[in-house]
């Protein structure tokens, strides 16, 4: 069964436009895992333009499910990570400029680097995700640098309409049977909203689907536990 990582990077966005302390995303987590998610996700990025050092910490002393950091793979990370001890971290591209991740960790060009900075988490037990576009090269070349999971970027597949979202949606299902026949476990996240989440959920052995943005923005409607219960039941009704 796919299960739902719930990403509250969004919730500190809020907080971050007046730098006060209200919405706290740790309070937010709670309500979350109350509306069904099985992990939490932050990226804690270099310029900490949402999430800050005080919430990935306290979210690992607090939250009853899986912590998921992303973050880009630098020194000052690395040893966060470790400090930290998440339940697993994903690897990914980052741009000061960018409003969010516009596309995917180019593993292979990095394949040196990455190795060696894989194995540095590997040694204190975490296990790692590369999130990566749905190229069978990359994925192959994830297998080789040793990540244990890979996170299928899906912004393309959530961008388009039509037969060419259907020719997106066949080049992941074909990325995520390669991963699957190399022993890579397969999550996909990016974009995905109420509208588009099926399709992704149902595709054979795929592990988890981490979202953020569309679930924020229902939880201003709804709430953040009944946006959660509703994207949960959409992604487990296959």
């Amino acid at each position: 069964m796919t299960t739902l990582g719930v990403n509250i990077d969004h919730i500190a966005n809020v907080r971050q436009a007046r730098r006060t302390v209200e919405p706290d995303p740790v309070q937010f987590a709670f309500l979350a895992e109350l509306g069904g998610a099985d992990s939490i996700t932050v990226h804690l990025r270099e310029d900490r333009r949402h999430i800050q050092d005080r919430d990935v910490f306290l979210l690992k002393e607090t939250i009853k499910t899986k912590l998921n950091l992303e973050m880009a793979a630098t020194d000052e990370m690395l040893d966060i990570a470790k400090k930290l001890l998440p339940d697993y971290v994903t690897l990914v591209p980052e741009k000061r400029e960018e409003v969010t991740t516009e596309g995917g960790l180019d593993v292979k060009n990095n394949v040196t680097y990455l190795k060696n900075f894989v194995g540095n988490l590997k040694d204190s037990n975490i296990e790692i995700s590369a999130f990566i576009d749905p190229v069978g090269e990359q994925i192959n070349y994830s297998k080789e640098i040793g990540f244990n999971f890979i996170e299928l970027h899906t912004g393309k597949y959530s961008e388009l309409t039509g037969q060419d979202q259907y020719k997106e949606l066949q080049r992941i299902i074909e990325s995520a049977h390669l991963a699957n026949d190399l022993g890579i476990v397969v999550n996909a996240g990016h974009g995905l909203n109420y509208n588009n989440v099926k399709k992704i959920a149902s595709i054979n052995n795929m592990n988890e689907l981490n979202i953020g943005h569309s679930i924020v923005a229902r939880a201003l409607a709804v709430g953040l536990e009944k946006s959660v219960r509703e994207m949960k039941s959409l992604i487990t009704s296959n």
